[in-house]
């Protein structure tokens, strides 16, 4: 999950020269966003295989805040013939090697981030797989 607070006054910047914008992501956006509407932390992440991970230029996306519904407005057959986000590897370990135990115990973000309870969830994601379970249950979380 990438921090996305850099790109707020950027979209500010379109909103103050007549650009209807917002911002959803699965990314991280810690604050408050401003002006900017954000949806933030969307789940399944793209690198769970999200639908989020499936979105183009164009796609027209609506947001219901009362409902707390994000609806992507693509055709299901569209939508399913797209490949997924291309997620780069990335082996800088700086900084991230810190957090390797977290990324292998830790449950997904709609799972509640969560070492306490890693089985809780009935959904399974990349971060969740039946192996990675199994490795957890060995740590005794």
């Amino acid at each position: 999950m990438p921090e996305l607070h850099k790109l707020m006054p950027i979209l500010g910047v379109l909103q103050d020269r007549g650009h209807v914008v917002a911002l959803v992501t699965d990314g991280r956006l810690s604050g408050a966003s401003g002006k900017v509407p954000a949806a933030i932390h969307v789940t399944p992440e793209a690198a769970s295989g999200g639908v989020i991970g499936r979105v183009q230029d164009g796609d027209l996306i609506s947001l219901d805040v009362a409902a707390g519904r994000l609806s992507l407005h693509v055709d299901e057959d569209a939508l399913g013939s797209r490949a997924p986000a291309d997620l780069p590897f990335c082996d800088n370990t700086v900084g991230r090697g810190l957090f390797v135990s977290s990324r292998t115990l830790v449950t997904d973000a709609e799972s509640g981030a969560c070492t306490l309870f890693p089985t809780w969830s009935p959904q399974t994601s990349h971060s969740d797989s039946q192996t990675q379970r199994a490795e957890r249950a060995s740590y005794g979380a």
